[in-house]
């Protein structure tokens, strides 16, 4: 038992019953998880998460400990309103917090509605500077009357976020909750903070949770009448029935973290009934990105693990070619967002949620990316992926009982995929390019397998159909692999033939980029 320990609780609870706590091995060592102790999920924000006793005003995480099993673990609702990451942690809100965070628990962090506001005034004096580097300014509070050095956004989440780690339990980022605020029929989603958030998670190597678009979603699958009924008070702050829809929605995202720390069940196995009931979103692990500035145009990439491989952070060795495009192409003037998924075909990127998604963050002028082949060639129907496509650019299709869903569906052909990508991208005024599929690391002699009447001349096709941009990448890139010759080709490969190294797919970017530009005005 270390003294520090046994000094605090005389402290804090007084000679008496600091000894009737020892019996019972409270005071021990904090680096050592107690396995017989519930687990504590903490929340850290703002109004949007705290907690009211108001018909017009309730923030979400007064909700989620109505899914939790109390038997197991129990939420402690520390958000408060009118913070910012800044006086969350300068009001000494946070310390308490982490003091009473064991090794275990999870600690939920979402900021950034107030850390917008100004920097320095004579009634809150909490705004942050911008971004996640390591910019700082010296001010002398108006508020406090105390000199105060301020720092970026990234700077307050960052050390929260070290802080949990350093007690041996798992943090957890989260984007904002959504604003009532519509364009031209469209949510306005928070955009900064919300990616500033998702670019630590990515640094830190921490769990991430998109709320604001996962709610925006449902928010405009509702209509602004409906929506509008569930901010009475203004466009930021919800009442009961708005905190319970952010509150499952955030429950659904942390079903689908994986894996988490060393038990990848461990939230789902803290849940009750009314708990378990609320489906896992499966996507969250995966960490999509959303656009890094919401004034800039975007370019979406969809596709497969070529273009997007796991999480994006290098797995096995192995890179898609879509996490190198943004260097190629002014970060100051075109946002990329990576949005493919490895494993999937066009069919299950489309049919499994993915694509919808994706396009309900495109805005008008945006440009839309595609690149599928790889996986449609897998079988129609089976029990454990089931996502191929009908071979071939033609309208046909077949009706089937997906043996791994159990749920009929009607598969259509590889371009019909392709088209409805098409079709409902340029319904929103989104420009749409086509790419072949890159090669695979086949060599038949000295020349890369090419298969005619195959995947890159039916991208093809659809592209001159629908008058998309079309990126011949499977013979540009062919090509390059047969001057370099075999050996210089295998370090550009982090397997026997499909998945690129990072220097392959840095080179994949390179020609993406190089068509890309002229259609960007680059």
């Amino acid at each position: 038992m270390k003294i520090k320990n046994l000094t605090r609780c005389i402290l804090q609870r007084g000679l008496w019953f600091f000894f009737l706590l020892i019996s019972a091995g409270a005071c021990a060592d904090d680096s050592a998880p107690n396995k017989t102790s519930k687990t504590k999920i903490f929340i850290a924000g703002d109004s949007t998460a705290a907690t009211y006793n108001q018909p017009d005003q309730q923030g979400w995480g007064a909700l989620l400990g109505e899914y939790v099993d109390t038997t197991k673990a129990e939420v402690i609702n520390r958000a408060r309103g009118g913070r910012s990451s800044r006086t969350f942690i300068a009001e000494g809100l946070w310390q308490a917090l982490i003091d009473d965070v064991s090794a275990g628990d999870v600690v939920i962090i979402q900021f950034g509605h107030n850390d917008a506001s100004p920097v320095n005034d004579a009634t809150r004096a909490r705004g942050t500077l911008p971004g996640i580097g390591t910019e700082a300014i010296t001010i002398n509070n108006l508020l406090t009357q105390q000199q105060e050095t301020v720092y970026t956004f990234g700077h307050y989440v960052r050390k929260m976020v070290n802080d949990v780690r350093a007690k041996n339990a798992t943090p957890i980022l989260m984007s904002l909750t959504q604003r009532n605020v519509w364009q031209a029929g469209k949510l306005e989603r928070n955009g900064s903070y919300g990616r500033w958030a998702y670019e630590l998670a990515l640094e830190l190597n921490t769990h991430f949770v998109d709320l604001n678009n996962l709610v925006a979603d449902k928010l405009e699958a509702l209509g602004t009448e409906k929506t509008t009924a569930l901010y009475p008070k203004d466009h930021t702050h919800f009442n009961p029935q708005g905190a319970q829809l952010h509150a499952e929605t955030a429950l659904a995202a942390f079903k689908g973290l994986r894996p988490f720390l060393s038990n990848e069940q461990l939230f789902n196995d803290l849940l009750n009934e009314k708990g378990a009931a609320v489906a896992a979103d499966e996507m969250t692990w995966l960490r999509l990105p959303i656009p890094a500035n919401p004034n800039l145009r975007s370019v979406f990439l969809i596709g497969d693990s070529t273009v997007r491989n796991g999480g994006g952070i290098g797995g096995n060795g192995e890179w898609g070619w879509g996490d190198f495009l943004q260097p190629h192409l002014n970060p100051k003037k075109i946002n990329v967002v990576n949005r493919a998924v490895g494993g999937l075909s066009s069919r299950t990127f489309y049919t499994g949620g993915y694509w919808q998604r994706t396009l309900n963050m495109m805005r008008p002028g945006d440009v839309l990316v595609m690149q599928f082949g790889h996986n449609d060639n897998a079988p129609i129907n089976d029990d454990s992926r089931a996502r191929g496509t009908l071979k071939g650019v033609a309208d046909n299709y077949e009706k089937i009982v997906n043996q791994l869903t159990g749920k009929p569906e009607t598969v259509y052909s590889y371009g019909g995929y392709l088209r409805k990508f098409i079709g409902e991208a340029r319904a929103r005024g989104i420009i749409t390019v086509v790419c072949s599929p890159v090669p695979r690391k086949i060599w038949e002699g000295k020349k890369i397998a090419r298969a005619p009447d195959s995947y890159p001349d039916w991208a093809r096709q659809v592209a001159l159909q629908s008058g998309s941009a079309f990126i011949d990448l499977n013979t540009v890139i062919a090509a390059e692999y047969e001057q370099l010759g075999a050996k210089k080709v295998d370090a550009l490969f982090a397997d026997k033939h499909t998945h690129t190294s990072k220097a392959g797919a840095e080179l994949n970017a390179g020609f993406v980029a190089a068509e890309l530009k002229p259609l960007l005005g680059l």
